[in-house]
């Protein structure tokens, strides 16, 4: 049990390096004039934007209102702290912004093995905007650590976590549903980890070489990293 905390916290610490990483690779995305699609607020996307300004790139961000925790509120104010040109838009608009925009891209709750590819596991919306965006034939990015990659994988919608009672929340003007989905491989273009550049194929060969035990603290702690993301505190 010591040793599970002691990585756990040990990750804790390196989680603001890795993003850094997470960024670094993907900086190469984001093109000048580009118009980016959003979901949500996720941490490591916002760190690869806000590099991306610094390095002198000019792209516009529209950005989901991401019921129902609304995450794109924040995601919108603090990419306008920065100095980068966001506008939020309705979930139920991403149909009709689709072809306005150049890529997708997006954070996710973790990456699970599942042969030939790898599933990613997405706060909810985002399967439906990947739909969206293969019927578009628009690029959809991942960005994400290789801490969340795992060798479990979901065989569907519904064996992911079966939340929301909105009512027990305190939010009765909301109506249920779950707090994650998640999108085959056939519909993720690339994904930009702190291991490189990686195919969904590829992040199945990196989860070969990965010991068991890194399985473990992930499962330990794939409950409270949810939350975190789906409740950043910065």
């Amino acid at each position: 049990r010591q040793s599970v905390i002691s990585k756990g916290e040990n990750l804790v610490h390196r989680s603001d390096e890795i993003r850094n990483q997470v960024a670094a690779v993907g900086l190469n995305f984001v093109k000048d004039n580009a118009i980016i699609l959003i979901h949500s607020y996720s941490r490591v996307v916002m760190r690869l934007l806000k590099r991306a300004a610094q390095a002198n790139k000019r792209f516009t961000v529209y950005v989901t209102e991401s019921r129902p925790e609304n995450g794109g509120k924040k995601a919108a104010q603090k990419l306008r702290e920065e100095g980068i040109l966001a506008y939020e838009i309705l979930d139920s608009a991403v149909g009709y912004f689709i072809e306005k925009v150049d890529m997708v891209m997006v954070g996710a709750e973790g990456v699970c093995r599942e042969r030939p590819g790898a599933d990613s596991i997405f706060q909810i919306g985002t399967y439906q905007i990947a739909v969206v965006a293969k019927a578009a034939n628009k690029p959809f990015y991942e960005v994400t650590e290789s801490y969340k990659f795992a060798r479990l994988f979901p065989l569907n919608q519904s064996n992911l976590r079966k939340r929301t009672n909105n009512a027990r929340r305190g939010v009765l003007n909301l109506p249920v549903g779950p707090p994650v989905d998640n999108a085959p491989p056939a519909f993720i273009t690339l994904l930009s980890t702190d291991l490189g550049v990686l195919t969904p194929s590829g992040v199945s060969d990196e989860l070969s070489t990965f010991p068991r035990t890194f399985n473990a603290l992930f499962i330990a702690n794939l409950p409270r990293m949810v939350h975190c993301l789906i409740h950043p505190v910065s």
